[in-house]
């Protein structure tokens, strides 16, 4: 099945390949000029093709200024986060320590 399937696509890109073009067709405008239409439609479509590049391209830019932006966002709010946390425990081991030694001052005393 996995030959089949490679010659079936093997056809298609040799058939794409060796495709002929269609004949280009003449006009003859007012001024009695012979332009081609297949190549004034092709600048067109390269055109097109630009100017979509350029906003896909824009686009891309724009999305990575927006995936930087967020990315710092998130690293400041880790940074607040750990912080707070390591706050919380310095606060705690203090406390323990507290304890601890009011603890030993009482069974000294006893």
């Amino acid at each position: 099945m996995k030959k089949l399937t490679a010659i079936l696509i093997a056809t298609l890109f040799a058939g794409a390949a060796f495709a002929q073009a269609p004949a280009a067709t003449t006009t003859t405008t007012t001024t009695g000029t012979t332009t081609t239409a297949p190549a004034k439609a092709a600048a067109e479509d390269r055109a097109k093709v630009e100017k979509a590049d350029t906003k896909a391209a824009e686009k891309i830019t724009k999305a990575k200024a927006e995936e930087k932006e967020t990315a710092t966002k998130a690293d400041t709010k880790a940074e607040k986060t750990k912080a707070k946390a390591h706050a919380k425990a310095e606060k705690k081991i203090a406390e323990a320590k507290k304890d601890s030694t009011e603890t030993k001052v009482d069974a000294t005393r006893k």
